[in-house]
């Protein structure tokens, strides 16, 4: 076993009384899996049942929410058990356990990327956006981030992984490679995707800036009427809507990547194993904070999740 997997190991085995590591730690992520499942379940339900919502931007959504519905029903069980070492003695099963989750947040990142572009196309190129982005177009370009993410989130399993340690125990530092998550998974994939995405939001704003200015010179002289500017007001608090889940990637994702750089980086060095599950929880919640920040800003979605909770209230009579 080398010195990276010796301190690897002895992050797991920390002299932290257990009942305060895995209790409070598998209780947050049973509460996480409950709200990003029951969560994402309902965004996609309101998609489906309001022909409203069933536009470009809301399939790419609907992706990421299923992604994050499997977060939630998948990859946090699979989480929890390889943080108490299961299974054991079996390398590729742990290895494809490990490997969920890395899968689901490339699908995250690639459907982030994919709203970023649909956005930058409907606000500044307008006139090419009904040829651009179909429905069927839309749904290739979905099939297309699902198999990426699974291409490049399986590459452990290829053999990009670590030899396994004598004690056969499922834990994340002892099996996936730090040089994988960091070199290729951080700053090949994940790091360069946020740039993208925030300086295509950066363009849109600051064009839509310049729009605005020069919409409101135009209607003081009444020479454009007062719709263009609600129409591109409306178009500014959807992006700025969609900007807030990149945000929110970020503030949720980078602490864990953050973490591996620091464990890479400096071998001898040691993170705290509460800093380290509290890392861990707060990407994890990233999926079920995504559709709690869609009924907070859309309206329609609201209503919908609404009028289904009133529709069930409707079906069980009194007494029943």
């Amino acid at each position: 076993m080398n010195e990276t997997q010796n301190i690897s190991m002895d992050i797991y085995s920390a002299k932290v009384p257990k009942l305060y590591l895995d209790g409070p730690y598998i209780a947050a992520e049973l509460v996480i899996a409950t709200v990003s499942t029951t969560g994402n379940f309902l965004v996609c339900l309101a998609v489906k049942l309001n022909k409203r919502l069933q536009t470009v931007t809301n399939y790419f959504l609907v992706s990421l929410a299923v992604a994050d519905f499997f977060v939630g029903a998948l990859a946090i069980p699979c989480a929890i058990l390889t943080n108490l070492g299961v299974p054991y003695h079996n390398l590729y099963l742990c290895i494809l356990m490990l490997s969920v989750l890395i899968m689901l947040t490339h699908t995250s990142i690639f459907s982030l990327l994919a709203v970023a572009v649909e956005r930058y196309i409907a606000i500044l190129l307008p006139l090419h956006y009904q040829r651009i982005m179909r429905p069927c177009n839309a749904r290739l370009i979905i099939l297309v981030t699902w198999v990426l993410a699974f291409l490049t989130g399986s590459i452990p399993l290829m053999g990009w992984h670590k030899t396994p340690p004598q004690s056969s125990h499922c834990f994340f530092d002892c099996f996936i490679d730090l040089t994988y998550m960091v070199y290729f998974n951080f700053f090949g994939c994940v790091l360069v995707l946020l740039v993208v995405m925030f300086i295509i939001y950066g363009h849109i704003f600051a064009t839509v800036r310049r729009q605005m200015r020069r919409i409101t010179t135009l209607q003081t002289a009444g020479e454009v009427p007062a719709s263009r500017a609600a129409s591109v007001r409306r178009e500014v608090r959807k992006a700025t809507s969609l900007f807030l889940l990149l945000f929110l990637f970020t503030v949720c994702w980078v602490p864990m990547h953050v973490v591996n750089c620091f464990l890479l980086l400096c071998p001898r060095c040691t993170v705290p194993v509460p800093i380290m599950l509290m890392a861990i929880i707060l990407s994890h919640a990233n999926s079920a904070f995504n559709p709690l920040l869609y009924a907070y800003r859309m309206k329609s979605y609201r209503q919908t999740i609404k009028s289904v909770f009133r529709s069930c209230r409707a079906t069980v009579k009194p007494g029943e």
